[in-house]
């Protein structure tokens, strides 16, 4: 199985870092190959602008994603840009790996999915749910937050956790084709104890051990919409 580890926390030393290594050294323990795209680590450029493209379409306007299928069917896309698809292209499962900051993803993050997750590749026109470019791959959020479980469940004064994560779960994974997995969770991650870190990165072995018996979550299918995108069965 091919992993890729995308990492986003800027504190090396951060239970969040420990979730990445453990994860990687564990994956290769196992007879995995892991690639790990540390985006603090590396200075990734979270902005998406008209230096991602080495030939543009039309110079004197941007549109992004129009720009975007250019330079892929050009090859002229940024080199930065082109190291981290050539990662997500390769593997078998994706996982994003991150602090929860303001009820979603580290800036850094969120601009590598803006910058990587190339239009006319990734998805375009009806490429996306079940017909999208990434069909095939498994994706696993792994993530630490500072809220309790009881926050962030059905009736908790922050509504369940997969309502919060929605566009990252649904808008942006689910959309380009992959299989989204249940997220692994570390709550109150600043305020527990040593030993209940430790049991969470016992917690987290165990999970990434048993991918493949994880039920995925559910997510549109195009079959279940007629060619306007209305529901068959409303």
């Amino acid at each position: 199985m091919n992993v890729f580890i995308v990492h986003a926390h800027p504190e090396p030393k951060s239970f969040s870092s420990a979730l990445c290594s453990t994860a990687s050294d564990h994956l290769r323990a196992s007879g995995h190959e892991v690639r790990v795209s540390d985006l603090y680590a590396i200075g990734f450029n979270p902005i998406a602008s008209a230096a991602d493209f080495e030939n543009r379409k039309d110079p004197n306007y941007l549109v992004y994603a129009l720009e975007q299928r250019h330079a892929n069917d050009t090859d002229s896309l940024s080199l930065d840009i082109r190291n981290e698809l050539a990662k997500l292209l390769w593997c078998d499962v994706l996982i994003l790996n991150f602090p929860v900051f303001w009820f979603s993803t580290p800036a850094i993050l969120k601009g590598w999915i803006d910058r990587v997750l190339v239009s006319g590749l990734v998805y375009g026109g009806k490429r996306f749910y079940d017909r999208g470019g990434l069909i095939g791959k498994r994706v696993l959020i792994t993530t630490t937050i500072g809220g309790q479980e009881h926050m962030l469940s059905p009736g908790g004064i922050h509504g369940p956790l997969n309502d919060m994560f929605k566009p990252l779960l649904q808008g942006t994974l689910a959309y380009t084709g992959m299989t989204v997995l249940p997220p692994f969770v570390a709550w109150h991650v600043p305020y527990v104890s040593h030993a209940a870190r430790e049991s969470y990165l016992h917690k987290y072995v165990k999970t990434l051990d048993g991918l493949d018996a994880l039920e995925p979550l559910t997510f549109p299918k195009l079959s279940d919409f007629d060619a306007q995108l209305r529901p068959l069965h409303a």
